[in-house]
């Protein structure tokens, strides 16, 4: 990939592809093709091949997702995995057909076992069961990066994967149901603290682990990782270092300025107990995370109040 090369960024409105889309233009990158979901429904099959015939790009970095949390998870299932699935089936097949060169599909680390070893290896891949809030998801994002997979063995086409562990920064989903850990802890604590609550409650025992990682260090791996001749079919990208859940909400509190308790709500769902990736492979091949926690999500709440004050902060 080079300054010249067409990329297509696929979810240039989420917050995956907005990241990746920022970093490249700020690095020099100036031939990108974006379309929204308007312009181009990823889940109908002969849009995607029009677009793909028309365009050619020459890289497609696919980060376009249904995505959300343990609530949305659960409840819409059927919808997470068909349209996760149609996305990764459409744009891996067309992009083999029109010629695309390269091809990068972002994954999840919610695509391991349940109870995979700590810290997950990409090996731990397929070897036991999955999280049951979030298999529908998972499950088609494993059918995404075998795609890639087997369309580099069968056709020799560069089409490999990148598993992020949880994301967070600028773009996130501020919705109050469908939103992941890190924007639903600072939309309660920012409201707690605006109207002098006494308390704000977190989901589940906050004994859970989690990896943050900021999308800006993500959007960097990712242009390593397509840098590199000959990539790893699937690699893990994450900080290396995790929190519990109450550990995180006692970092959101102190940047918020919340002075009130935390108090935990055990009838909720604790999700999987620890999800923390091995990193070594990318760091093997030259690349690793920059971004503090802390700072990250101070950086992060300043966007949020700007984001908030001009009426244009995502929450769908």
């Amino acid at each position: 990939m080079n300054l010249s090369s067409k990329i297509y960024v696929a979810g240039h409105k989420g917050m995956a592809g907005s990241g990746v889309l920022r970093h490249l233009k700020s690095i020099g990158y100036e031939n990108l093709i974006t379309r929204d979901r308007s312009e181009l429904n990823l889940t109908n099959q002969a849009a995607v091949e029009t677009f793909f015939a028309n365009e050619k790009p020459e890289v497609v970095i696919m980060a376009a997702a249904k995505v959300g949390g343990i609530y949305a998870n659960n409840i819409y299932p059927a919808s997470f995995l068909y349209e996760n699935l149609a996305i990764a089936t459409n744009t891996v097949n067309a992009a083999s057909i029109s010629g695309t060169e390269r091809f990068l599909f972002l994954g999840s680390s919610c695509i391991y076992p349940k109870f995979a070893s700590q810290p997950i290896k990409e090996s731990s891949l397929l070897t036991d069961m999955l999280e049951p809030t979030n298999e529908a998801y998972a499950i088609a994002k494993i059918a995404g990066l075998k795609l890639c997979e087997y369309y580099r063995k069968q056709y020799g086409v560069l089409f490999h994967s990148l598993m992020p562990t949880n994301l967070y920064g600028q773009g996130d989903n501020y919705h109050p149901e469908n939103s992941h850990l890190l924007p639903a802890l600072i939309g309660r604590f920012h409201e707690a603290t605006v109207a002098n609550r006494e308390s704000v409650t977190i989901w589940g025992t906050g004994t859970p682990r989690r990896e943050l990682m900021n999308v800006d260090d993500l959007a960097e791996a990712i242009t390593h990782v397509l840098s590199l001749e000959d990539p790893p079919d699937l690699i893990n990208a994450g900080t290396g270092v995790d929190h519990s859940i109450m550990e995180i909400a006692e970092i959101v509190k102190r940047v918020v300025g919340f002075e009130g308790e935390i108090k935990t709500d055990p009838s909720k769902p604790d999700g999987t107990p620890r999800k923390l990736l091995d990193v070594s492979l990318l760091k093997k091949h030259g690349w690793s995370s920059g971004i503090p926690l802390e700072k990250g999500i101070a950086d992060t709440y300043e966007w949020y109040l700007q984001e908030r004050e001009s009426g244009n902060l995502r929450s769908v």
